[in-house]
């Protein structure tokens, strides 16, 4: 390795980096601002300039778009032909690129970012000689991130940088481009064209081009069923507290299954915030809450969220909001968990799980998460909901509403006590994570009986009674959430019967009148939200 060229935006670790390849022989191509802080760490650099015989012009768009420059990276060295006509022409070959680019991505992200600030922090240059190097990877080794450094200079100390380090080192640097071009791609494609270019436009939500930025984290073993194959992605940025930030602290691998019911318990217990609802337990199985409570200590919660639903909590996905410690890992234990999810363990906790060698122990830190917060992103939430569709995608807004008291409607002659409002609004909650048709009893912070995801209304209410009665509960003075509106009476009927006094509904129907007389003749409160939480 004789020549690198260094170009880079983010000057981080730039001028250590240069300095151990001067240690090393190697000679320093650089530009613009890059150039003059290396010469001013006192580090010998020629510019890009002076190699090619060309100034930079166009206020710098135009400096490394040379021949000397793309032909002393694409060169092939075992092509004489290549090497010949470098000869010929006077090029010498480069053999490191260190670019990285113009900050596109944190000048769109800021508030008063207007179009012409935006255009000008697209690189043109960067891109076009990180992909001339990383296409001639056998022969030029391309760093497009200052991580890289560290292990570029200890091959370099040993003899010589890989072929598998310059293989890996190309297809990250194309996958960096990849990247830049979808941001670019993403922010065009959905602003509107302002007047002028000092204006800051207006946005889309919905982009007139949809750019999917994914990293792997792992393959699996298989997807939802023994015969397909699967991995699991996360999002190139994820959101804080999300659950592909997790770590797995002991257990066996995630399956695609365990995946899919984690995020869903995880989802669900972190929409109750532990410093104003308190410790929060979710259990999980196939997708659906079977148990949802909260309580003063993590235990309780635990024990009140089990009492739902014994049976189908064995094998489930258990979360937590808050702390796990000795005490809740013991009472979670005595049971079959398939996967348990919290911010944080006691190590008291953790010995109690190690006996547990199988059992998949995952930590989330919450840190960073903001319930209060305006969007979705600080709150550690997806701000869209993606499906896909036979050739195609379903995008759409993600479901992040959340009803408070002051908007509830009480529409009957009873009126809620506030003991039954803040139970409506916990069954409420809890309603959203389920699978429609949703019909959700709850009782004093806990779920009673769930009945989910079937095909009419009343079915969901019948099986959240049978629920109830197999776990030995009584639905008496109970509270309801229904997801979506009752389409008819009958569905109160049921609920009503059961032994719930109050319930919590969309509204919507052109029925409304008829289950809201219902209500009064069952003489039960009933409030309205306005929201429908659906989930298919």
């Amino acid at each position: 390795m004789t020549t690198a060229l260094i170009s880079v935006s983010d000057k981080t670790g730039i001028v250590e980096f240069a300095t151990e390849l001067q240690q090393l022989g190697v000679k320093l191509l650089s530009t613009g601002g890059t150039a003059q802080l290396l010469a001013k760490a006192g580090l010998p650099v020629t510019e890009v300039a002076d190699m090619t015989g060309f100034p930079e012009m166009l206020d710098g768009r135009v400096k490394t778009l040379h021949p000397r420059v793309h032909g002393g990276l694409l060169a092939r060295r075992d092509v004489p032909a290549h090497m010949a006509a470098l000869h010929e022409h006077g090029i010498d070959t480069i053999d490191l690129l260190v670019v990285n680019l113009y900050p596109f991505e944190a000048t769109v992200a800021k508030a008063g970012c207007t179009l012409g600030d935006a255009i000008e922090n697209i690189d043109i240059g960067g891109p076009a000689m990180v992909r001339s190097a990383a296409k001639n990877w056998k022969d030029v080794a391309v760093l497009t991130d200052a991580s890289q450094y560290a292990g570029v200079v200890a091959e370099l100390k040993a003899g010589g940088i890989t072929r598998a380090t310059k293989f890996a080192l190309s297809v990250a640097a194309f996958n960096r481009i990849s990247n830049y071009d979808a941001a670019i791609s993403d922010y065009l494609s959905a602003i509107a064209l302002p007047a002028s270019d000092e204006e800051v436009p207006a946005r889309h939500e919905f982009a007139a081009q949809s750019n999917g930025r994914f990293v792997k984290l792992q393959d699996l073993r298989y997807g939802e069923n023994p015969h397909q194959n699967a991995a699991f992605y996360r999002d190139l940025y994820p959101a804080p507290g999300s659950l592909v930030t997790a770590a797995q602290l002991q257990g066996k691998e995630l399956s695609y299954n365990n995946i899919a019911d984690a995020d869903a318990a995880w989802e669900c217990v972190k929409s109750f915030d532990a410093a104003t609802d308190g410790a929060a337990c979710v259990i999980i199985k196939h997708a659906n809450p079977c148990g949802v409570a909260v309580g003063a200590s993590a235990l309780e919660a635990y024990t009140k969220a089990f009492k739902t639903d014994p049976t189908s909590a064995f094998g489930g996905i258990i979360a937590f909001n808050t702390t796990v410690d000795e005490a809740a890992a013991q009472a979670v234990a005595k049971q079959f968990v398939e996967v348990l999810i919290a911010p944080d363990y006691t190590e008291g906790a953790l010995q109690v799980f190690a006996a547990k060698a199988n059992t998949r122990v995952l930590r989330i830190p919450l840190e960073g998460v903001k319930h209060s917060a305006s969007d979705a992103w600080s709150r550690g939430l997806n701000s869209h909901d993606v499906k896909r569709v036979g050739s195609g995608l379903l995008i759409q807004s993600a479901d992040n509403r959340v009803v408070s008291a002051a908007e509830l409607k009480v529409v009957t002659r009873v009126q809620p006590t506030p003991q039954q409002l803040t139970d409506l609004l916990f069954a409420w909650k809890v309603a959203k994570f389920v699978k429609s048709n949703a019909i959700v009893f709850c009782t004093g912070g806990m779920t009673m009986g769930v009945g989910a995801g079937q095909m009419s209304r009343i079915d969901s209410a019948r099986i959240a009674s049978i629920k109830a009665a197999n776990a030995g509960l009584t639905l008496q003075g109970s509270a309801v959430a229904s997801d979506a509106f009752f389409p008819f009476r009958d569905g109160l009927d049921v609920v009503c019967e059961a032994g719930a006094t109050c319930v919590i509904q969309p509204g919507g129907s052109v029925r409304d009148d008829e289950v809201i007389a219902a209500a009064n003749e069952r003489g039960i409160a009933m409030v309205l939200t306005g929201v429908r939480h659906f989930r298919h």
